[in-house]
This record gives C-alpha cells, sequence and structure tokens, in this order.
C-alpha cells in the first residue's frame, strides 16, 4: 500500500462500519463522464457536508490493489450497468493538500515538496519503469507510465481550495500551485494519462487573474450543483430513515439542521450534524463547533454597504437577493455586499436558492452560529439583538407599555424614511423586533390559523417551558382591535394544538404620530 497511490479501501471500509447513508450513486455519475472530455470534475461543498467521505469512496472503488465488491455489494451503485465495468480497475492516486498545508504551511516551495512525495511514491508503485534519477516534474513521470504501460490514472485531490485559503493570491506559492495544476490537468497528454479526475474542496475553481486556472473541469458548486445535488448532504427521506432506526425526533432534527435548498433538492440536511445528534441523543450545534465563527466575523465586519441590513433581515427569518456570479473563488479577494454572500453560502452559514437567487439563514443550529458572528463584531445590530431579548422577557411579563416602547425603537432603526408606514415593512420590523426568540420559538409569518393570516405567531420549541405568542399588527385602530381579531379568528383553537398557555399580544401603530401602542392578554389552555 502506498501514501499516495494504491492506498486500498480502509478508509471507506471505516465508513461501511459505522452507520452509513448511501450516496454510491455518485460513483454511477463519475463513470459516465470517464474517458470522455468531461472526465474532469471538481465538486465542491461546505466543510463537513461529505467531501472527504465521497473522496474515500471513490478511491475504494476504483483502485486496483483492493477487492472492493464487498463493501459495495448492497449499495446503490451495484445495480448500475457500469458497476462491473470499473470495479477496482485503476492506479488511483488520492492527494489530501491539508496534509501539506498543516506540515509546510510557512514553506514558499510548498509545491516543490509535494511534487517530490507524489514522484517517490509513484515510483516504487512502477519500479523499473521510472529512473531513480528521474529529474522531471510529476505529470512528466505519470506520461511516461503511460507510455511504458499504457495505464490510465484516477486521481482524486481533497481538499483541493487549501492552498488557495491559506496562501496570499498572488504569492509565490499560489503561482507555482496555480502552474503546476495547469501542467497536471490541461493539454492534450492529459487525455491519454487520466481515466478521471475528481477534486473536491470548499471553493469553486479559482479565477486565476482574468479566467479560471482550470477552464476544462466540470464543476459542481453550492450554488450550481447540476445532477449532483442530492449528494451534496442528507436529504428528507435519508434523514426520516436514520431517525425511525434510531428512534429519534424527526422534527427536531428537522429544524437544526434542515433547511438548504441544493440546486432542485428541496430540503438537504447537514449531514455532520445529523450524524452527531443520532449519536449524542440530543441537538446542538455540533457543525458550528468544527469552525471557529471569527472567520465569519471577520466578513461580516467588511460591513459593505447594506450588508447590515441584509444580515439583519435573514437573522429575523428573511430571504435576500444575491448575485454569486462575480465572486472569484478566493476567500482572500472579496470586494462587495454579494462577494461577503457568496462566501458565506460556500462556508454553509447562508443557504442558496439559485432558482429564486436568494439566500438565507438554513436552520436553527446555523442561525445561533451567525448571531455569535454578529455580537462579536463592532455592529449596532449586537445591541439590537440584547434589546430584542429584553422585548421577549416584556412580552412574556405582560409588560404593554415596555413592549410598544421597544417596537417603537425597532421600527425607527430598522425602517426608512420612505417605507416607514409601508404595511410589510411594519410587518418586517416586528419579526426582526422578535428576532431573538427563535432561540425559545420556532416564528411564523403569516401563520395560517382558522380563518386567516396571523401576522406573528411564536411556538415554543421542543422541551421550551413558555407560552405560545401570537402577534397582531393593526394600523389606527384601537389597540383592543388586534386582540379581538385574534379572538374571532380562531387563532387561538389553531396554536393550542402545539402548545399551552398562549399570549395575544395587540399592536396597533399610529400613521400620524408614529407611535405603537400594545396590549397582552394571557389565555390559559
Amino acid at each position: 500500500m502506498g501514501t499516495y497511490i494504491d492506498r486500498g479501501n480502509v478508509d471507506f471500509a471505516q465508513a461501511r462500519n459505522s452507520t452509513y447513508v448511501d450516496k454510491s450513486g455518485l460513483i454511477a455519475v463519475i463513470n459516465e463522464t470517464l474517458f470522455t472530455e468531461q472526465r474532469r470534475s471538481c465538486v465542491t461543498r461546505s466543510r463537513r457536508f461529505g467531501k472527504s467521505m465521497a473522496a474515500n469512496m471513490l478511491c475504494a472503488y476504483y483502485d486496483r490493489s483492493c477487492d472492493s465488491r464487498a463493501l459495495f455489494a448492497d449499495l446503490e451503485i451495484a445495480k448500475a450497468p457500469s458497476f462491473e465495468k470499473y470495479l477496482n480497475k485503476f492506479p488511483v492516486i488520492k492527494l489530501d493538500l491539508t496534509d501539506f498545508t498543516t506540515d509546510y504551511k510557512d514553506n514558499p516551495d510548498i509545491i516543490s515538496v509535494m511534487q517530490e512525495k507524489l514522484k517517490e511514491d509513484v515510483r516504487r508503485a512502477y519500479p523499473g519503469i521510472v529512473p531513480d534519477d528521474f529529474k522531471d516534474g510529476f505529470m512528466d513521470m505519470l506520461i511516461s507510465i503511460n507510455q511504458a504501460t499504457g495505464d490510465s490514472f484516477i486521481m482524486v485531490i481533497d481538499e483541493w481550495d487549501a492552498i488557495c485559503r491559506e496562501f496570499e493570491p498572488n504569492s509565490k506559492v499560489m503561482d507555482s500551485f496555480v502552474n503546476w495544476l495547469r501542467r497536471m490537468f490541461k493539454g492534450s497528454n492529459t487525455m491519454k494519462v487520466f481515466a478521471g479526475v475528481y477534486m473536491t474542496g470548499i471553493l469553486p475553481i479559482k479565477k486565476y487573474k482574468t479566467e479560471s486556472a482550470l477552464n476544462n473541469f466540470m464543476e459542481y458548486s453550492v450554488t450550481s450543483p447540476m445532477n449532483m445535488a442530492r449528494y451534496f448532504g442528507f436529504t428528507r427521506g435519508e434523514v426520516k430513515k436514520l431517525c425511525e432506526a434510531k428512534g429519534r425526533n424527526f422534527s427536531e432534527m428537522e429544524q437544526w439542521y434542515d433547511g438548504y435548498k441544493i440546486g432542485l433538492e428541496p430540503s438537504i440536511f447537514n449531514p455532520n450534524s445529523v450524524m452527531m445528534a443520532l449519536s449524542a441523543g440530543y441537538c446542538r450545534s455540533f457543525w458550528a463547533k468544527t469552525g471557529a465563527y471569527d472567520q465569519v466575523a471577520t466578513y461580516i465586519d467588511m460591513n459593505y454597504e447594506g450588508l447590515k441590513d441584509d444580515i439583519i433581515y435573514m437573522l429575523s427569518g428573511g430571504r435576500c437577493d444575491v448575485e454569486t456570479n462575480g465572486f472569484g473563488n478566493d476567500m482572500n479577494i472579496v470586494r462587495s455586499k454579494d462577494e461577503v454572500l457568496t462566501v458565506l453560502i460556500h462556508l454553509g452559514y447562508l443557504a442558496y436558492d439559485f432558482e429564486e437567487e436568494k439566500c438565507y439563514i438554513p436552520n436553527y443550529e446555523v442561525r445561533r452560529e451567525m448571531e455569535n458572528a454578529v455580537k462579536s463584531s463592532g455592529w449596532q445590530v449586537a445591541q439590537a439583538i440584547t434589546g430584542s431579548k429584553k422585548l421577549l422577557e416584556a412580552t412574556l411579563a405582560g409588560d404593554s407599555d415596555y413592549v410598544a416602547q421597544a417596537i417603537d425603537k425597532a421600527h425607527d432603526e430598522n425602517t426608512s424614511i420612505l417605507s416607514y408606514n409601508n404595511e410589510n415593512s411594519l410587518a418586517c420590523v416586528l419579526t426582526i423586533a422578535y428576532l431573538y426568540a427563535q432561540n425559545d420559538y420556532v416564528v411564523h409569518r403569516e401563520l395560517a390559523t382558522g380563518k386567516g393570516f396571523a401576522d406573528l405567531v411564536l411556538i415554543p420549541r421542543k422541551n421550551i417551558d413558555k407560552p405560545a405568542i401570537v402577534l397582531e399588527l393593526k394600523f389606527n385602530q384601537d389597540v383592543e382591535a388586534a386582540i379581538d381579531q385574534i379572538r374571532r379568528r380562531t387563532y387561538v383553537g389553531r396554536v393550542a394544538q402545539h402548545t399551552g398557555d398562549i399570549l395575544l399580544v395587540g399592536i396597533n401603530y399610529d400613521k400620524k404620530e408614529k407611535t405603537h401602542s400594545c396590549a397582552i392578554e394571557k389565555v390559559h389552555i
């Protein structure tokens, strides 16, 4: 077994010994590309979304140095027509670039070191084919082997963008890395040497200077997954099966870890967090703990025009327009609000709806992490989060005067003069004012309740011993009219299905005086 070539299937065998969700259909997709113009694939997604698992699976399937039939016999790929054709048929080279960025981060010759280690390992796998004093580059070595033996390689590169994330854009290392990639994967010789190439990482292929460093790759990303979407995480059906098998609560899992819309897949869960929650027996922010939020806070602190408003709006449950095509796929070069939002999409802190071209905070786990990032920034919104907490406490205590004053303040801080009296704007402000409530509540805007739609309904999360809250907003009316509407439209009966006691909160806005009034009534169920 080599370090980089002929590694065998041990890594994937360990995955099969654990709770495993079958994503082997990915192999059939890659099989269709082998020996074609589309043989080079770059599949990128967020941290802990199964990048390395997929890479190890592909290596185990293609690797000629082992027999992997038993590992795949009960999986989806075994039913594919191409299963037998390519099973354990290739010399596979597996390269994880984080191994080098960890050990040689301060070495400006890191790419040369990497090449020499690859050459040394491959030379041992082909004794007598390549002389010990071979001085040319790694690609030249593979060309020589291909010409002598006819072998075509599968090459799998995990964390391909680790160099891009760790080194400055115009550094010697980056220039060397991009030149190495071009030598490896561009040109007519690569068509003979490689049966297929699979790269994975967080970022799509870097736009180096004016164009993509590798424009001959098929790219699949969270913003453009094409036919790879269902392999970017766990689907709703897969998580339901896991919850049934482990006796876990699916709806709680859904609130914490669902919410990513990848391509045409409407519901993708964070796989790492799901597996951690299944093992622990409870839901927490497992994924968020795998990477410090200070990186997110750095991007938020850039505070490009409109960014703060968008972040606040998304924290309150809204969706924001984003243009993702202008991003150069480099975390070190971020020059606009859209590029900040696009980075956060690739990192997994925002989800992306490619049909609507909007981004949003996908679930409770990520929302908590984004809130922490905002709190650590210098933004005034951090004060708004604190104010929102006090607003919720006052609401639960029945302090209607404080609630009215707090909503006045939120209205002034978050609504422009042009839309100050706009009904939809006021409803949004109400949601923003109660954004802290999402820690303990599932917040619904315009929830269908009986004979109409309540402006805002807060349903307590599982194991939270607090009353539900139904808020109704009125304009230029007596505040009791809002409470009366809640009763007349039977909002209480619908909400009572989910909770115990209910707080009815009526809020009236006087457009002339630009002030709010409030009445709170408690209903015992």
